[in-house]
C-alpha cells in the first residue's frame, strides 16, 4: 500500500475513533494550528498541531496528533495560568503570560475571556505556542526529513465528511507518494483560523 493511501486510511480511522483533530472541539477554544509532512524512501509521518484553551482543565495546550508514527503529545504552554484567570476563566489583568519561561506582555483588559487573550498572542508569539524542533522530534525520527509545512489549510468537519475525501488530504497523500511538495496545490481557501470554528469550546 502506498504512503498516501496509508495516510488516508489512518485519518479516516482516526475520525471514526474521535481522535482526529477537531477544530470545533467542544472542550477547547481553538487558537492556532500547524501541519508537518515528513518523508523519505522508506518512511513517512504527518503531524497536526492544534493549540487551544481548555477552560475545564484551565490549561492552554498544543496537541500533537501524529500519523505514520506512534502516539502524540499534549504540550502545556501557559506556565502561570493560575495567576492569570479568575473563577470564570476571565483574565485578571496586569499580569504577563509566561510561555516557555518568557513573560509576554498582555494588552488585554481585566475581565476579557482568557481564550481571546491567548488568541491575541498570535501571530507575534505563535512560534512559542507551537512546537519546536525538539518537541516534534520526540514523535518523528530525527533522520526523517520534513518536506512540507502548512500554516493554514482547508480542514474537514469530520462529523459530516471523511477526511480522505477532503482535497487537502488527498493532496498531502500525493506529496507522500511522490516526495514532491509541489504536488500540494489546493484550490480551496484555508479555513483553519479559529474564527471559522465558532462552536469550539462551547461544550
Amino acid at each position: 500500500m502506498s504512503f498516501g493511501q496509508q495516510f488516508l486510511d489512518q485519518v479516516d480511522a482516526s475520525a471514526q475513533d474521535f481522535t482526529f483533530p477537531f477544530l470545533d472541539h467542544g472542550f477547547y477554544y481553538a487558537v492556532d494550528v500547524r501541519l508537518h509532512v515528513y518523508r523519505d524512501e522508506k518512511h513517512w509521518a504527518v503531524v497536526f498541531e492544534t493549540v487551544g484553551f481548555n477552560p475545564k482543565a484551565r490549561s492552554v495546550t498544543d496537541a500533537l496528533t501524529g500519523y505514520g508514527v506512534r502516539g502524540g503529545s499534549q504540550l502545556n504552554r501557559v506556565e502561570n495560568i493560575a495567576d492569570l484567570i479568575d473563577d470564570d476563566e476571565n483574565y485578571v489583568g496586569g499580569v504577563p503570560i509566561r510561555v516557555r519561561g518568557q513573560d509576554l506582555p498582555v494588552q488585554a483588559s481585566p475581565g476579557e475571556y482568557f481564550a481571546e487573550v491567548v488568541r491575541e498572542l498570535v501571530p507575534e508569539h505563535r512560534d512559542l505556542l507551537l512546537a519546536d524542533e525538539s518537541e516534534l522530534r520526540a514523535l518523528v525520527p530525527p533522520d526523517l526529513p520534513e518536506i512540507l509545512r502548512l500554516e493554514a489549510w482547508h480542514h474537514p468537519d469530520v462529523l459530516v465528511e471523511r477526511p480522505s475525501r477532503e482535497e487537502t488530504f488527498q493532496l498531502i497523500a500525493k506529496v507522500l507518494d511522490s516526495g514532491n511538495a509541489h504536488e500540494y496545490r489546493p484550490s480551496q481557501a484555508p479555513n483553519t483560523h479559529w474564527s471559522n470554528w465558532p462552536e469550539s469550546g462551547n461544550a
